[in-house]
């Protein structure tokens, strides 16, 4: 499970490098404590978050305090002692939420989100809060109101996003595990352009109370690991019902490391057509050689592979960009200089106080979407732009419930390309939001799928995503781990 060598090295370990479950089996063996390891990640972070950019929040007086508390604690607790970074719009008690917007500055909620909660209850030790594009509208980490976070593989490219912080700490050993959430490919992109494992859980697995809404109907919290393990252990406290939530499902969730241990021998598996550069421009050759191998892999161990036409999937773009932002123009109605964060005003009067806030306070991309959602909701286009839009998500719906009739799962590259330069499409929004072509049909469905590392490309990783069932995460974790452990980890040296 572990380098044996690690054993007794105490302070001499760079345990930034390792995963969360090499970690465990230190702590459980007496070799290692979570201050050993919390001041190992934080001395990561001095070296290099001045150049890479992945936090907003560093917490490191009360995650050191965390840290030295824990010694005194049950080792059994699942995250026992792992340094965690949570994404920047997810309620942290006491400890400035700004969802990457100066329109949140300041803001400091009095309670936290649930998945932070259960983190804390499972032992883990929070590190601060990660950068991203303004209220998760971006696919780069350029959006973000403070600063752009770049990727550790090359700091002249982009993390991805919107969950680009929290990627790249990982990526980067200055966190061992990061939250993300992901409402048209924000876990899953970030973790391909960063060569990590970036999961989005099935609609409703994961509570979303206190994640500040983006698109209430397509928002989903998920993890970030650097192995399909780490990944499951971490599914494993996040996962439940929650009663604060609505949209929670209440059923049973499993041990998603259970699955780890099964092979693929006789799993069938679909290659969407359209994603493997059939029908869809702008896949890159090289991604699509890198997926491939992929498949030529899950082929050797065992697994069942056959193209499957997922027809309606080239119109999923143009209904994700009406019914998000649409969803987007109500929730951030919100922000008004009334109750919290930025306050701008001229004159004493509410609707100036109103207009200068939002003005200010939002950047380019969010109050493009906003205006964007705003007019699909209007009188006289409702019916022809928003209603016609969650139609094609029902098509989208029903092809995927086609395939899996007939598969276990369905894989596709997770992004059309690799990690772009920073600058490169800031000005072209269009060219942005293809980025998410691959991605933002499974939030449409409201399905899980894993981004797991399958090779490089130009010497940049590329990304391979499993789609599973609603609720099958068990079965996208057991084809992601099987190729994991038969292809090797993609690492960085940094």
């Amino acid at each position: 499970m572990f380098d044996s060598e690690l054993l007794g090295a105490g302070d001499n370990v760079d345990f930034y490098k390792m995963t969360a479950h090499e970690l465990l089996a230190l702590y459980r063996a007496g070799e290692a404590d979570p201050e050993q390891a919390a001041a190992s990640v934080f001395s990561q972070i001095k070296k290099h978050e001045e150049k890479i950019g992945a936090y907003i929040t560093l917490t490191e007086e009360t995650a050191m305090a965390r840290a030295r508390e824990l010694k005194d604690a049950p080792r059994s607790l699942p995250l026992y002692g792992i340094p965690i970074a949570v994404k920047d719009n997810m309620c942290t008690a006491g400890v400035q939420t700004t969802c990457g917007s100066r329109i949140l500055d300041p803001f400091i909620p009095p309670y936290d989100a649930t998945v932070v909660r259960k983190l804390k209850e499972a032992g883990a030790v929070i590190l601060g809060k990660t950068n991203m594009d303004e209220f998760a509208m971006g696919s780069s980490c350029e959006h973000s109101g403070y600063h752009p976070t770049r990727n550790p593989w090359d700091t002249e490219r982009v993390p991805g996003g919107s969950s680009g912080g929290s990627a790249a700490a990982v990526a980067a050993g200055e966190a061992v595990l990061a939250t993300g959430s992901d409402t048209g490919g924000s876990i899953r992109q970030p973790a391909a352009f960063c060569g990590i494992v970036g999961m989005k859980p099935t609609y409703g697995a994961v509570s979303r109370y206190g994640l500040v809404a983006f698109a209430s109907s397509l928002d989903q919290i998920g993890p970030f690991a650097r192995d399909v393990e780490d990944c499951a252990m971490m599914l494993n406290v996040l996962a439940g019902h929650d009663p604060l939530d609505s949209t929670s499902v209440k059923r049973e969730y499993p041990d998603y490391t259970a699955c780890l241990k099964e092979g693929l021998r006789g799993v069938k598996i679909g290659l969407i057509k359209e994603l493997f550069g059939d029908g869809m421009e702008g896949i890159e050759q090289g991604v699509i050689q890198k997926a491939n191998e992929a498949v030529g892999k899950l082929r050797g161990l065992g697994a069942e592979t056959e193209m499957v036409e997922l027809p309606n999937l080239k119109y999923s773009l143009t209904a994700y960009y009406l019914i998000a932002p649409a969803e987007a123009s109500s929730n951030l109605a919100r922000f008004d200089g009334v109750q919290y964060g930025l306050r701008k005003m001229d004159k004493n009067d509410y609707i100036d106080m109103f207009r200068t806030t939002r003005r200010e306070g939002f950047g380019e991309e969010v109050k493009r979407r906003i205006m964007l959602g705003t007019y699909a909701l209007s009188a006289g286009y409702y019916d022809a732009f928003y209603l016609k839009a969650l139609r094609v998500r029902t098509l989208v719906v029903r092809d995927f419930e086609r395939a899996f009739g007939k598969f276990d799962v369905v894989v596709s590259p997770t992004a059309p390309t690799v990690t772009f330069r920073i600058g490169d499409k800031m000005d072209d929004p269009l060219a942005m939001y293809m980025n998410d072509i691959c991605t933002i049909p499974v939030n449409l469905a409201g399905l899980p799928a894993v981004s797991v590392p399958c090779g490089l490309s130009g010497g940049l990783p590329v990304g391979l995503q499993v789609i599973g069932p609603a609720f099958g995460e068990e079965k996208i974790l057991r084809v992601a781990h099987a190729y994991e452990k038969a292809a090797g980890r993609v690492s960085l040296e940094i």
